[in-house]
């Protein structure tokens, strides 16, 4: 029997203790339209072994680098030994290079898995549902199992601790900055903790907390309880970000569209890093736009980062099955990385999808002699003289 329903039926701390007491396995999706936004927690008999969310999707090597685990060549190194057809997962390969070990390795996952957990035990609103199995395919890069009741009393103490840190701090886009000092404190001694010395050296008067979390690598949670402490200490001060003027002449549902349009002609002029800015910044926007993700995965593949086009793909899929190129590319994608059978399935969805514009018929015939390439090399391997 599946289990799903409405949060405001059954909460979400009940879900989680009944996948734990029912020592499940499997996937647990919840989806909230109000937040937009989708996580997904997965269990192996009631633990939970991995989390991501739609709104802060984190890949683990640029989570790494962000939070000065590994350098971007140790990044590059091993993305490049997966396109050459290693098959380990990418956690496996760093702890191979020397450029993390596996225990910095697992806390660094384990960690990312906790703060999902935690934002999702905070939605009172949304809907549910468990797709049970041990076939559900986990997209985890080191193995980690984290008890669900020690999380969900973690979960509880943050919400609790949340309601009083909010009394100061209504929202993460709220911006600290030095306060002035006392002509009579001047030259004392700071006594403080390095977290706290941290979060002080990322403080520039601009950024808001969600973004000095975001540049620290840190927990949006752990850097507004720190903050919340510096201020009441009287070391910063805390002021409204400054309302940016509307765009009269363009809609939401009109921007992200254009976004991505701008984005599409920076990758073609061969500017990559410009359009991955943009696409980040629409994708935190609107999580739930195919096209965005579309062109992450257009753009991955351009540069072999198989995986992470794969991912981006099958999410542009999820959210758009009528997607046209996404069946393409996901093709490619997965017959660069020797999944020739499922690649022949997306490629012949794309062929009878639609009609093709002529500008596609080389496309089209490149799809077809792929198509043809993997039939013979089947009759191949079938023949008595194939092995």
């Amino acid at each position: 029997m599946a289990i799903e329903g409405p949060l405001k039926e059954l909460g979400i701390h009940d879900v989680f203790q009944l996948l734990d007491l029912s020592r499940k396995t499997g996937k647990l999706t919840v989806t909230s339209k109000v937040r937009h936004n989708r996580g997904s927690v997965y269990f192996r008999h009631g633990a939970i072994v991995y989390a991501e969310i739609e709104s802060n999707p984190h890949l683990l090597g640029g989570l790494l680098v962000r939070t000065g685990g590994i350098a971007e060549a140790d990044l590059q190194r091993a993305r490049d030994l997966q396109i050459k057809g290693d098959k380990r997962r990418l956690g496996e390969i760093l702890v191979e290079l020397g450029a993390i070990s596996e225990r910095e390795l697992e806390r660094e996952v384990r960690t990312q898995v906790e703060e999902v957990v935690f934002e999702l035990v905070g939605w009172q609103e949304g809907y549910f549902s468990f797709e049970e199995g041990d076939s559900v395919k986990i997209p985890i890069d080191a193995s980690v199992s984290i008890p669900t009741g020690s999380l969900l009393m973690e979960g509880a103490r943050r919400i609790d601790e949340w309601s009083r840190i909010e009394r100061r701090i209504a929202h993460l886009g709220v911006i600290p900055a030095f306060a002035p000092q006392d002509e009579d404190k001047q030259g004392e001694y700071l006594d403080l903790l390095p977290p706290e010395w941290e979060v002080l050296t990322a403080v520039d008067s601009d950024r808001s907390i969600r973004e000095i979390a975001t540049v620290l690598g840190r927990s949006e949670f752990e850097v507004a309880k720190t903050v919340f402490g510096l201020e009441a200490t009287g070391i910063l001060a805390l002021r409204e970000p400054e309302p940016k003027p509307a765009e009269p002449t363009q809609s939401e549902d009109e921007l992200a569209p254009r976004i991505v349009e701008r984005a599409e002609a920076e990758f073609e002029a061969g500017n990559i890093a410009a359009a991955r800015e943009l696409l980040d910044e629409a994708r935190r926007a609107h999580p739930h736009e195919a096209a965005i993700h579309l062109l992450l995965g257009k753009i991955d593949l351009a540069q072999k980062f198989l995986p992470q086009a794969e991912e981006h793909l099958r999410r542009a899929l999820r959210i758009d099955p009528m997607l046209a190129d996404a069946h393409r590319l996901l093709g490619d994608t997965l017959a660069m990385s020797g999944q020739y059978t499922e690649a022949v399935e997306w490629w012949r969805r794309w062929l009878t999808l639609s009609e093709h514009a002529e500008q596609e018929e080389q496309e089209v015939e490149r799809v077809k002699e792929a198509l043809r390439t993997v039939e013979k090399l089947d009759l191949l391997l079938e023949s008595p003289g194939g092995d």
